[in-house]
């Protein structure tokens, strides 16, 4: 009982519930949080608060922590399971996930062309009444197959070459729309098809929150969504926030089908399972047309990628009737929409330095109306784009823009121009500041090299520096640095170390106390590592691991800002790309001079050392540790960094090379994976022993 306490403190101060009652409450938990989580996730009705609703999860989570034996494949808190894999299993799919055709037209004549096919192989007369359709939309993501055995969801696959996919379950727990048991379903198998996709607005957020953590952010929803489903670590699947809609059976036993498609989809949301509220059941082709005209005028709108529109036969008796063609249906097409385009004259090209310091050609246009907007500038991406479109200026250029992506130039119209113009060419300095403008070979893309100097890069700068792993300024985000930047309160580093109560508190939203502890963590940032004070400076091509190589390697600021190009290839892991990045950036007077100003505040690292002294006591040499939990007083980057410094390698998942897994609070399945192959854990006191070489 002892042993079971300890691992259900919510149970703290009351007893422990017998086996009997834990299974009757686990089971109306368990009943409770599926109905609560279909509310909140695929009607968008929740009635219920999230304090409550996490409440109740905790519980159930300590009474299966408790009681294994109570733990089930539906249980809400088995959605995350924690497991990396190895890589993914092939998944034979019972019934073939076949493609269906496209239609080129798309034009109302599309619907026309497809309304006939389908009436000339029925052999219909002309005056036969019209054939009844279901409409939905064409989403834009990734195909899924879900495999429900008796209602519960045994396993995800995606849709591979269409007879053999991956099997990726865990990913697919991880979305809280896919339910883990089907509503008032026991028959022996349902599997479900549908599509994964990701919603622009969580697609924005997402990108917002790698900007924030100074990671790469991701070209589009559907490949984000697309590489989410198969990541090998669940848990970082579970951090990309996907959706689901159901539309469609594969094997099917022990149900029975309804009469049409349209009224298998309402089975489907009976279910549980989501499904678009988009449709309609069509009449004809005059029905399709009208539907496909609908749509595209809510495109824009919608909170979702789409690219046309599907057609089906709606009766499931017609449709095996018709057969296939090819792999393909006969009852089924999609029928695309035509790009967003118009043409205009093409009047400059400037440059727009980002964020980043990248350099990109935008397109001063003509105003035209496009994709219901006015534009007057689009992208041109990069150069050698630029060239391969054998765009110019005065050229009738073809834009387009779809949705809320940034308008581009997709091309130009094929015509005589009136006289030479010649090709346009990168600027060989900055815009903004004047630095010089790289490009790293084998990339497309030019960049500011000013980087801590260029205005342009002075939110990135700024918000780089402060994040977690760099100085870790608590309170230092996106929207402050908005306003001290907009409101000329910061031009540089340094000026974050020389703000005053006074300044900060007359800020939006910035109350005495908030200004206190940001004061206050300004302060302690100027104690730090060599590492991520390097990090943190932003260089181009230098990430942490290779802040921390160049940190042991030379173990000075001032010997790594005098090295030359030779002397920074002897650093381990760093080839001829990052060594020309990281001497082009000391041998710029600006960037030394934003450095002294950081020291003439009151900078200070730990220095010393360098390549001779890697050679020193180091404890953890050739040891590979894993981290779970929350430890007493360290922080896992701390411990991280610790364990770095002693030689030791950190690893995300635990194996038979792992060496040692320092367990905290909460630790999770990582410790369970610890102790079946008989790997050391260790707490926090076992880890600073080994780090002084006492153990």
């Amino acid at each position: 009982m002892n042993e079971r306490m300890s691992q259900t403190d919510i149970f703290a101060g009351a007893e422990l519930p017998n086996s009997q009652e834990a299974f009757k409450r686990a089971a109306e938990l368990r009943a409770s949080l599926n109905h609560h989580a279909h509310l909140y996730y695929v009607l968008d009705a929740p009635t219920l608060p999230d304090a409550e609703y996490d409440r109740m999860f905790r519980e159930l989570q300590a009474l299966e922590a408790a009681y294994p034996e109570l733990l089930t494949p539906d249980s809400p808190t088995q959605r995350v399971l924690g497991k990396v894999l190895e890589g993914f299993t092939p998944v034979r799919h019972a019934v073939p996930m076949l493609s269906i055709r496209t239609e080129t037209d798309t034009e109302p004549t599309g619907a026309l062309s497809f309304d006939q096919r389908v009436r000339k192989q029925l052999e219909l007369a002309d005056d036969a009444p019209p054939v009844e359709y279901a409409a939905e939309l064409k989403f834009d993501g990734l195909a899924i197959n879900l495999r429900y055995e008796h209602g519960v969801l045994k396993q995800a696959a995606t849709r591979g070459d269409g007879e053999t996919g991956e099997d990726v379950t865990q990913n697919i727990k991880t979305i809280g729309q896919i339910p883990l048991r089907l509503i008032g379903v026991s028959a022996p198998v349902i599997e479900v098809r549908g599509e994964v996709y990701m919603r622009r607005d969580d697609f924005e957020a997402l990108n917002e929150r790698q900007r924030q953590a100074g990671e790469k952010t991701f070209v589009n929803p559907r490949n984000t969504a697309a590489g989410a489903v198969r990541q090998l670590d669940p848990s970082l699947a579970a951090q990309r926030p996907l959706s689901f809609y159901a539309y469609g059976l594969g094997e099917v036993q022990g149900w029975e089908l309804p009469p049409t498609h349209s009224a298998l989809l309402d089975a489907l949301a009976k279910m549980g399972l989501p499904v678009c509220a988009d449709r309609t059941v069509a009449l004809g082709a005059a029905g399709l047309v009208a539907f496909h005209q609908a749509m595209g005028a809510k495109r824009d709108s919608l909170p979702f990628d789409i690219d046309g529109i599907v057609y089906k036969v709606n009766s499931l008796a017609l449709q095996q009737r018709l057969g296939f063609v090819s792999r393909e249906p006969r009852w089924a097409v999609a029928h695309k929409y035509p790009a967003q385009e118009m043409i205009t004259r093409l009047n400059a090209i400037e440059i727009q330095v980002g964020r980043t310091g990248k350099l990109t050609p935008v397109a001063k246009l003509e105003p035209v109306f496009v994709g219901g907007t006015t534009v007057s500038n689009a992208t041109l991406h990069n150069v050698f784009e630029l060239r391969r479109k054998g765009v110019r200026v005065g050229d009738q250029v073809i834009v387009r823009r779809a949705g809320d992506v940034i308008p581009e130039v997709v091309g130009r119209v094929a015509e005589p121009r009136a006289a030479y113009v010649p090709n346009f060419r990168m600027p060989r300095e900055c815009p903004a500041c004047g630095s010089a403008v790289v490009r790293d070979k084998g990339s497309v893309s030019h960049s500011c090299s000013g980087g801590l100097f260029c205005p342009a890069q002075r939110k990135q700068a700024l918000l780089h520096f402060a994040g977690r792993r760099a100085l870790d300024i608590e309170g230092l985000g996106d929207r402050l640095v908005d306003q001290l930047v907009d409101e000329g309160l910061v031009t540089s580093l340094a000026g974050l170390y020389k703000l005053g109560v006074a300044k900060l508190s007359a800020l939006e939203r910035m109350a005495d106390r908030s200004a206190l502890n940001l004061l206050d963590s300004l302060e302690k940032s100027k104690q730090t590592t060599l590492a991520r004070f390097l990090f943190g400076l932003g260089i181009r091509q230098v990430g942490e691991a290779t802040a921390k190589e160049l940190a042991r390697h030379f173990g000075s600021l001032d010997a790594l800002m005098d090295a030359s190009v030779e002397q920074l290839l002897q650093v381990r892991d760093v080839g001829p790309v990052v060594a020309k990045s990281i001497h082009t950036f000391f041998a710029q007077a600006h960037n030394r001079e934003v450095i002294e100003q950081l020291r003439a505040v009151g900078f200070k690292w730990a220095e010393g050392g360098g390549a001779a002294a890697e050679q020193g006591p180091q404890p953890l040499l050739g040891k590979t540790l894993v981290l779970t939990g929350t430890l007493p007083t360290l922080s896992r980057d701390a411990a991280k960094d610790l364990i770095e410094a002693a030689g030791g390698k950190v690893s995300g998942s635990v194996s038979k090379k792992t060496h040692y897994v320092v367990a905290g609070e909460e630790a999770g399945s990582k410790l369970d994976k610890a102790r079946e192959l008989g790997v050391t854990v260790l707490d926090e006191a076992g880890l600073q022993a080994l780090l002084a070489g006492a153990a």
